[in-house]
């Protein structure tokens, strides 16, 4: 199993314990899209006690890279995600909170 096969397997296994439905597809396309820092043990994780974690987030996923326009809902969006794999969850893998973010926003076209 290469790493990358592992590391979507790591995150199917998080969503299921979590009883989060997901598209296994669109995780692994989610996934490829972060690139190599998903191997990378501080940033393959979102800090969502951090406020400019989540602008980074809001700016340079939402905004730069689906293309949303800014405002309220963004923030809206981030927070749901945020209570869908829990506030206390110290395990908030990048390519799980952008999976998230994906099907929030149903930009699901962008990953096709």
């Amino acid at each position: 199993m290469s790493k990358f096969d592992e590391m979507v397997s790591l995150y199917e296994g998080e969503f299921k314990s979590l009883k989060v439905s997901f598209d296994a597809d669109l995780l692994r396309a989610v996934t490829k899209g972060c690139g190599p820092v998903i191997y990378l043990p501080d940033a393959s994780k979102v800090s969502s006690s951090d406020k400019a974690e989540l602008d980074r987030v809001k700016t340079n996923f939402l905004v730069k890279k689906l293309g949303l326009k800014d405002g309220p809902e963004l923030d809206k969006g981030i927070q749901h995600v945020v209570d869908t794999l829990g506030a206390s969850n110290r395990n908030k893998y990048r390519a799980m909170f952008y999976y998230l973010l994906v099907k929030h926003f149903k930009k699901e076209s962008m990953y096709k």
